[in-house]
């Protein structure tokens, strides 16, 4: 793993929905800077492990960021201690305008960054006053994404499968996108699309089956054949050369 300040860590992070013990004893860290890619099987818990940072599920355990602790805050207490969420299915509010999607995600007492959303995404400032479920898929990632940028005093993103059901072209404007923002905050990645994840991050957690299987270097994970397609499968080593 990268050298580097420790900013937000999870410590036998644990998960149960209904009968399922999804998330099995999880312990992560992401460093300042830079991008951290969680990668792992469907089904691997993902998308759990970003929700139980946040606090969208019941979970145990702790996670803290910057050293604080965030086991038992609110969610938009936990929002509000500076981590962005991006979630899979984008989350916008279709009967919305896009400037109205946009306003909703303004904090009190937080600088907005109007001016790089606008930079990143020019059709988000020309759509302004179109309603956000009329916008296609593509536009409706790029809505999401601007949601989480715009608060300057989002230390850490947490984003989920940003490229997942779009076009080539669009996939390419959305890893163009989070280099950028990258830039701006410290990203926690789930991507499926493994050159993308190749191309983006620096270090790797990969999760199977509810635990932590493998934390490196993405390039010593996707140079090894046999390791990537223990731990991502056959279909995903070859989607990521």
């Amino acid at each position: 793993m990268s050298s580097g300040r420790v900013l937000l860590e999870a410590r036998d992070l644990h998960v149960h929905l209904g009968e399922s013990h999804i998330l099995q004893g999880v312990s992560l860290v992401v460093r300042e800077g830079g991008i951290t890619g969680l990668l792992g099987r469907n089904g691997a818990g993902k998308t759990t492990t970003l929700r139980g940072m946040l606090g969208l599920v019941p979970r145990t355990g702790s996670v803290t960021l910057d050293g604080e602790e965030l086991i038992g805050l609110p969610v938009h207490e936990v929002v509000r201690r500076g981590i962005g969420y991006v979630p899979e299915d984008r989350d916008v509010f279709a009967s919305l305008t896009v400037a109205e999607n946009l306003r909703l995600a303004e904090r009190p007492g937080s600088a907005l960054r109007y001016d790089l959303v606008y930079e990143l995404f020019p059709e988000i400032k020309t759509r302004a006053a179109q309603k956000a479920g009329t916008l296609s898929g593509g536009q409706q990632q790029m809505l999401a994404l601007s949601r989480a940028l715009l608060n300057a005093g989002n230390r850490v993103l947490l984003i989920d499968e940003p490229t997942k059901g779009l076009a080539p072209l669009v996939v390419k404007h959305v890893a163009d996108v989070l280099q950028r923002a990258a830039e701006v905050a410290t990203i926690l990645l789930v991507e499926q699309n493994l050159s993308v994840a190749h191309r983006l991050v620096r270090d790797v957690i990969v999760l199977d089956q509810g635990r932590v299987a493998y934390t490196g270097n993405v390039d010593a994970l996707m140079g090894d054949a046999a390791l990537a397609r223990q731990y991502l499968g056959l279909a995903a080593v070859a989607r990521g050369h």
